[in-house]
């Protein structure tokens, strides 16, 4: 869990946690939301190393 996407991870479990405790549901819903967005953000990053790593053979062949 590096970078922003473990962050809002983290958060998120935080605030979902905070929210189940207090009763407060709609916190709790954000609390998934940030997750979702840490899960999918993480997943981005993870796309475009893989993309750019299948790029670096192409790059070289043609340089």
């Amino acid at each position: 869990m590096a970078g922003k996407g473990g962050t809002d991870k983290v958060k998120g479990k935080a605030r979902e946690t905070t929210g189940k405790v207090t009763g407060h549901r709609a916190q709790e819903a954000e609390g998934r939301a940030d997750q979702a967005r840490g899960e999918a953000g993480e997943s981005l990053r993870e796309v475009h190393d893989r993309a750019r790593g299948a790029a670096e053979p192409l790059k070289r062949r043609h340089s």
